[in-house]
């Protein structure tokens, strides 16, 4: 992984390359403990999510129809995976005309040296719990691209 500006930054994306994301984060990663969600949804696709509320995170398509969104349980969050090959790579949620997110570990090329995956459970959480712990937790002004390639 490479280290810019005191920075870790991190890549990876979908199994066939349409969504790109791009995290990164003044944490080490071995202070990092990935969260892995404990609903049937995330359990189904192995999710297991970082993020940093002083980091950054974006989320590159190759079009705008590469991208496939998903709400479930409460709504309050979007999972975005590919279209084509069915990867979770991030979950969003908008607060306040900002997007915050946090990026499926899983989904990071070479990521290794994140502390052991910890369950969390969110449904536990009613809809404004949810937002209230995910603003101090997720990152903010997540950036959703359509590319040009």
């Amino acid at each position: 992984m490479p280290r810019l500006n005191n920075a870790f930054a991190f890549r990876g994306g979908c199994h066939c390359g349409q969504l790109r994301v791009d995290f990164s984060t003044a944490l080490d990663p071995a202070s990092i403990t990935p969260r892995a969600c404990d609903c049937s949804f995330c359990q189904k696709h192995g999710a297991a999510y970082i993020s940093d509320p002083a980091g950054q995170l974006s989320v590159t398509m190759q079009s705008a129809d590469a991208l496939r969104r998903y709400r479930q349980g409460s709504n309050t969050a979007e999972f975005l995976l590919c279209d084509r090959c069915g990867v979770l790579v991030a979950v969003v949620f908008e607060h306040n005309a900002r997007i915050y997110g946090a990026v499926n570990a899983r989904s990071l090329d070479g990521a290794t040296g994140f502390g052991a995956a910890i369950p969390a459970s969110p449904q536990l959480l009613a809809p404004g719990e949810k937002v209230e712990r995910w603003s101090q937790l997720w990152v903010p002004d997540v950036e959703l691209v359509t590319s040009d390639r």
